[in-house]
């Protein structure tokens, strides 16, 4: 999320009202957001359909999952200034639409290059969708108790999208196929866009500063070249002219992005006083470090389960349940637990039981049966729930408290952006599924380099 609810709650404009019941209102929120999530998992079982029905290759696969992670990450740290400045309700019905399109687009999407470029689509919609979503709970919960509550709710709804992609995916994909998976969230963007049209009054904030168009334009220039130069770098070598070109791409961009960033001071999309603080930037390198094995090793783990080890999309599914559940029991209570006896201690026991999980999971191989996988997943699982909440809390902690906003959205980005550089570093070590020896020996490596990091 950009925000922590506190923050953007208390910038939310106070006299605005939705025209609706509260409770109509939370219905209609929380049904974007688990949207925005569901799409964050539900791909991943449907990726060797994908391939298989497209003709993509491994590079086309990470593609097919970073198109969406990378929109996310790039526009993540202004969505929220945009919905300030130019409206909640606005820019949350804007990105139900181009979210909406975006599936449509998906569904039909003829080959893998329309589907990369749909998914794209899909993120930026994510992006314009999710912190609005908050915002407009917020207004329709004004007394304290309620609201609270309803953040509960929300938060609540976000865990479960977790556990609930790789089981509504491998449903759809065995039952329907794989365009299925996108599809569906066409009838359910319908509804919740006239609902909250419907139901939702608008509202902005009057002293929001301008949108840093230098910085997004930027910062989205050295994520799509990092991510280039990794994925075709598992493609063609890294020394490659095309990966070379790509590098040199993303040192000019990171250059420029911090040229930019000095110029506009405080009101850049990342402030340079937020990044001079050691706390801060330690958190925010745990945060990507984090999503950068968890999401690498979950793209080879669900090809793994279903190219190599013969599962069924729906059998991929519910055999990651075990990771997914504890994550989404457990992080609700990090926060509180991380807020009380601070964020280190959960942040060290969390990062030990996700490498242990790790490490466990190195031992598969393609006969392996489900008894070799459990106890990884439980472990691995276990400690995403510990660590997920200790390090967003540690950004914030390290910031003062009027910038508690701009540091969850930072630490998301960097979450964001760990995932999609992940997953190309990912695909790019364990190689094309159909060489199955060298696969299992990437999948394995991919494992233990998480574990180690």
């Amino acid at each position: 999320m950009a925000d922590t609810p506190a923050t953007l709650l208390r910038r939310v404009a106070g006299p605005a009202r939705s025209t609706g019941s509260p409770r109509t209102v939370l219905v209609v929120m929380c049904a974007g957001y688990f949207l925005v999530l569901l799409d964050v998992t539900i791909v991943n079982v449907a990726l060797p359909r994908i391939g298989a029905g497209l003709g993509a290759d491994i590079g086309g696969l990470q593609w097919v999952v970073d198109g969406y992670a990378l929109a996310l990450a790039a526009l993540m740290l202004t969505s929220g200034t945009a919905g300030d400045r130019y409206g909640h309700r606005r820019v949350v019905l804007a990105g139900l639409g181009v979210f909406g399109l975006g599936s449509l687009a998906c569904g039909l999407a003829p080959d893998v290059a329309v589907l990369v470029a749909s998914r794209v689509v899909q993120g930026m919609g994510a992006a314009l969708l999710l912190p609005g979503t908050l915002a407009i709970i917020g207004q329709a919960f004004p007394d304290e108790r309620g609201r609270t509550r309803a953040i509960g709710v929300w938060a609540g709804i976000g865990s479960l999208a977790l556990p609930a992609g790789p089981l509504l995916g491998g449903l759809l994909v065995d039952g329907l196929g794989w365009r299925a998976v996108f599809l569906v969230n066409v009838p359910i963007v319908l509804v919740a866009l006239v609902w909250s049209a419907a139901v939702v009054r608008e509202s902005r904030s009057a002293d929001t500063p301008s949108l840093d168009l230098p910085g997004l334009l930027l910062g989205a220039l050295l994520l799509l070249a990092t991510t280039y130069a990794f994925v075709q770098g598992g493609r063609s070598g890294a020394g490659a002219a095309r990966v070379v070109a790509a590098g040199v791409v993303a040192v000019v961009a990171l250059v420029a992005l911090c040229v930019a960033e000095a110029r506009r001071g405080e009101a850049a999309m990342l402030p340079p006083a937020l990044l001079r603080r050691p706390a801060f930037d330690t958190a925010n390198a745990a945060a990507g470090i984090m999503n950068l094995c968890t999401l690498g090793a979950l793209f080879v783990l669900m090809l793994f389960l279903q190219s190599v080890q013969g599962r069924s999309a729906l059998g991929a599914g519910l055999a990651v349940v075990p990771l997914f559940a504890p994550l989404a029991v457990i992080a609700p209570f990090g926060g509180r637990i991380a807020s009380r006896i601070g964020a280190r201690l959960p942040a060290a026991a969390g990062l030990l039981c996700a490498a242990a999980g790790l490490a466990l999971l190195a031992r598969a191989q393609p006969h392996s049966c489900y008894a070799v996988l459990l106890p990884a997943f439980v472990l691995w699982g276990t400690g995403l729930g510990m660590l997920t909440p200790a390090v967003v809390a540690a950004a914030v902690a390290a910031v003062p408290a009027d910038r508690s906003g701009l540091a969850s959205a930072v630490n998301n980005t960097a979450r964001q952006t760990g995932g999609a550089i992940g997953i190309a570093v990912a695909g790019a070590v364990a190689g094309q599924p159909g060489d199955q020896a060298h696969f299992v020996r990437g999948f394995h490596a991919v494992a233990l380099g998480s574990a180690a990091l």
